[in-house]
Order: C-alpha cells, then sequence, then structure tokens
C-alpha cells in the first residue's frame, strides 16, 4: 500500500520529523559530473534548504571534472558550496573525501548526492561507524544498491523530490512524492 503526499513541504516536514533534540551536523557532498546535467535540473539550493530544516550543513562539496565551465563554478560558490575541481577521477576524490567525513567526529551526518553504485561502500563505512546517512538519488539510473544502503531516500525526478520510509508495521517501502526541484 502506497501513501503519496505532495509538495516541498512534505520532505520539510517527513526531515524535521527526524530531528533529535540537538540538529545533526551534516556532511553534503555532491557527484557533479553525474548528476549536474541539463537533462536532470538538479537544484541544490533546494536540497541545502532541505537539509537545513534537518540539521546545520557543516560542510558541502560539489566535485567537479576538470572540463567544468566557469559559470558552474560561480554558481555552485553562490549558492555556499565549496567546488572541489578534480583533474583526475571524480569518484575516487569524492570517495576519499567522504571516508573522511566518516571518521570527522564533528559530523553526525552524511548526505550524498549521486547516481553511482561506486559510493555503496563509504555509505556501508559511515553506517558502520554510526553515521546516520542520506541520499538523494538521480533518476533515471539511480542505483538499487545506494537506495538500499541508506538510512533516508529522498529521489530527485521528473523536477520532484520524493522519497522512501520504510513502514514500521509493514517492513514496506512507501513511496512519497514532492513538488519541483
Amino acid at each position: 500500500m502506497q501513501n503519496v503526499k505532495t509538495g516541498f513541504n512534505s520532505i520539510v516536514k517527513y526531515l524535521s520529523t527526524k530531528k533529535e533534540t540537538d540538529r545533526r551536523r551534516i556532511g553534503l557532498l555532491v557527484d557533479g559530473p553525474n548528476v549536474l546535467r541539463k537533462e536532470f535540473n538538479v537544484n541544490l539550493e533546494e536540497i541545502r534548504d532541505v537539509l537545513k530544516e534537518y540539521g546545520n550543513v557543516k560542510i558541502g562539496r560539489v566535485f567537479l571534472n576538470q572540463y567544468a565551465s566557469d559559470k558552474l563554478v560561480e554558481a555552485i560558490e553562490n549558492n555556499g558550496f565549496e567546488p572541489i575541481i578534480c583533474s583526475s577521477d571524480v569518484d575516487v576524490r569524492l570517495a576519499v573525501e567522504g571516508m573522511e567525513l566518516v571518521y570527522n567526529p564533528t559530523i553526525d551526518t552524511i548526505a550524498l548526492v549521486t547516481r553511482d553504485a561506486d559510493f555503496k561502500p563509504l555509505l556501508t563505512k559511515a553506517n558502520e561507524h554510526g553515521k546516520e546517512t542520506i541520499i538523494f538519488g538521480v533518476e533515471p539510473g539511480f542505483s538499487t544498491a545506494l537506495r538500499n544502503s541508506s538510512d533516508y531516500v529522498v529521489i530527485l525526478e521528473n523536477n520532484q523530490m520524493n522519497y522512501y520510509e520504510e513502514e514500521e508495521n509493514e517492513r514496506s517501502h512507501v513511496l512519497r512524492t514532492s513538488t519541483s526541484i
């Protein structure tokens, strides 16, 4: 049985119910070449705003390859993120930075924006070390392995945010739909 709720406020409300007494300290890592494409229309500002309702984004890094335009780099900086330009494999650099967050005692939650199954080991290590994980996956092509390895899953598809929640009684995933991203 699927319960569908709509609206940006639905996602905000969902994550705000997950708050503990203290606000979460979030490290956000974005796989730029994989998700920052015109066909996906990912809005980093809205992702940041959703996370701000849940906790404080202490680290926000967007990983880009050496072909990223100056305009893209400027837009990322204007949104309050740190652009990381990689001359070699972006995935390797993001994974290394992600592991640093796993061992960073000032970070409670690791949030990833990607579609790439290569980051499943990072999520697994984060969970093993008691870090909460949030994955913003982009469709089409979002890895099922990532979806099943994260504490909270938000799907970005067709200019909408959706999230999956495991029902306590049913142990099944419920899809919730939000507004345009």
